[in-house]
């Protein structure tokens, strides 16, 4: 995926993304640590003050549309000359967990808040936030992802008001919600521990079949209007008919530890699982399951709330490929070469073979040409190195112009034969592309089991430089001069 790709993902994500420069927050925290705080939380609270000495420290970079919609700003420069009209009133609590889990040296956070647009609205919000990879040391880019759970939240504290309400609220709920008959599975289940049963769980294993009948004794009694909208029904009979289109295929396992919770006495059930439309668009759904009070002894009146986290899990999904992936080259990252690096040592398979790669006068064409024809190279680079390897074999780039092959269960012959095909690729890759020529300098070694992978990593590496010393010598080129201390 290009990065422009990756710029349009941001954009137009389905939640609001902020990116945010928390290196003065960091350098603060600094301080105060000299200053001998021990417990930010103690301290904070002595003096709110404090806390609104934290927010001045963080800047604020970039939101997307999402943020802007969400909170009624004409732009970014609107937004950041009214911040002090979104965070105020109940979200210094929140705000202080957040502050403390970064003291204590997490890189992610997450909290539920309340902030404010600026036309005044209040706005319940789910916030996870993660230091992104490379910035670690000085967290100057926070990536924050708020998740607006306004609706959600109004229907929870309404249902509490009463019986008549109740019902309204049903039909209007911005949840989707369900209230089926569990009876018939009550009486299976209750079948099953007459026969002496006593492991449940190693009876729906060896028994499949009770799961799948369990799961057509489901009636469904009613559905609100939400419900339609979110399975794309036209109406109730169209969805009631077509319960087979929406629970299928990864709702059978969920599904066999709802009936174990049933068997356990656990009444109220909260989980994830995925669901289908009637026009089969996978969605992701947070299931809340409840026996209704007064139906306990047999289950016949049971609720069931969805709540579609389709954007939410797409957001988590994005945090997630950033820590393990070089956004550049859009290959593994440093941090997910040394998770595969110590897991082959622990596991193999054996032998495994690592090839050291080095972009040849990458500081030359910086120098020469500029950074974006320098950048454009490591993309080069990038493309060549994840068309050169199939899994379970993984490309990295684990420095700025410096990548990695980690080949499992892969001996000598397999490291000289992946670096002919990096090398033909990148004969054919600069066939493709005028101007700067791409040029990789490699060099492999085999570690056996019982060898330490970080001595085959430093082998390789060693490899990799005399084959790099003898592609300037060849050239003809000084390398001091291309990149003075070190080897371009």
């Amino acid at each position: 995926m290009s990065g422009t790709a990756y710029e349009e993902m941001f954009e137009l994500a389905p939640v609001s993304l902020w990116l945010e420069d928390y290196s003065e927050l960091r350098a603060l925290f600094d301080r105060w640590r000299a200053e001998g705080v021990g417990d930010l939380r103690a301290f904070l609270n002595a003096d709110h003050a404090r806390v609104a000495m934290c927010s001045r420290q963080i800047k604020l970079l970039r939101v997307n549309r999402r943020t802007l919609e969400l909170l009624g700003a004409r732009d970014l420069q609107h937004l950041t000359d009214n911040l002090h009209l979104v965070f105020r009133d109940a979200m210094i609590e929140p705000h202080i967990n957040e502050l403390v889990a970064l003291w204590d040296g997490q890189l992610r956070f997450s909290s539920q808040t309340v902030n404010y647009s600026l036309g005044g609205e209040r706005l319940d919000l789910l916030i996870n936030g993660s230091v992104l990879p490379g910035h670690e040391a000085d967290w100057s880019r926070v990536l924050v992802a708020l998740e607006d759970i306004t609706q959600r939240t109004r229907a929870e504290r309404s249902l509490a008001q009463s019986e008549r309400y109740a019902r309204g609220l049903f039909a209007d709920s911005p949840v989707s919600l369900w209230v089926e008959d569990f009876s018939a599975i009550k009486e299976l289940i209750d079948e099953v521990r007459e026969q002496g049963i006593e492991d449940f769980r190693v009876f729906t294993q060896v028994h499949p079949e009770f799961v799948e009948r369990c799961m057509q004794e489901i009636r469904v009694i009613d559905v609100n209007q939400r419900t339609l909208d979110m399975f794309h029904a036209p109406d109730k009979p169209t969805l009631l008919k077509s319960l087979d289109l929406i629970f299928r295929d990864e709702m059978k396992p969920p599904f066999t530890e709802q009936l174990i919770d049933l068997w356990n006495g656990k009444m109220f059930q909260h989980r994830e699982v995925v669901n289908y439309r009637l026009d089969g668009e996978l969605i992701n759904v947070l299931l809340q399951f409840s026996v209704l009070p007064g139906a306990e002894a047999d289950w016949s009146l049971v609720q069931v709330a969805l709540i579609d986290i389709t954007a939410r899990k797409k957001a988590e999904a994005y945090l997630e490929y950033l820590g393990k992936h070089d956004v550049l080259t859009k290959l593994r990252n440093r941090a997910f070469f040394e998770d595969e690096l110590n897991r082959l040592e622990r596991r193999g398979p054996w032998p495994v073979t690592v090839v050291a790669i080095d972009l040849n006068q990458l500081k030359a064409t910086n120098d020469q040409v500029g950074h974006a024809a320098g950048d454009a190279l490591l993309r080069r680079a990038g493309e060549v190195l994840a068309k050169a390897i199939d899994k379970p074999a993984c490309a990295a780039r684990i420095g700025g112009d410096e990548f990695v092959l980690m080949l499992p269960a892969s001996d000598e012959h397999a490291g000289r034969l992946a670096m002919e095909r990096v090398q033909s690729l990148v004969e054919m890759n600069n066939s493709f592309y005028p101007g700067a020529v791409l040029s990789l300098a490699m060099g492999c070694a085999t570690a056996h089991k019982g060898d330490r992978l970080e001595t085959t990593v430093s082998q390789a590496d060693d490899r990799m430089m005399q084959a790099k010393r003898e592609f300037y010598a060849a050239s003809g080129v000084d390398r001091r001069l291309t990149q003075p201390g070190s080897l371009d």
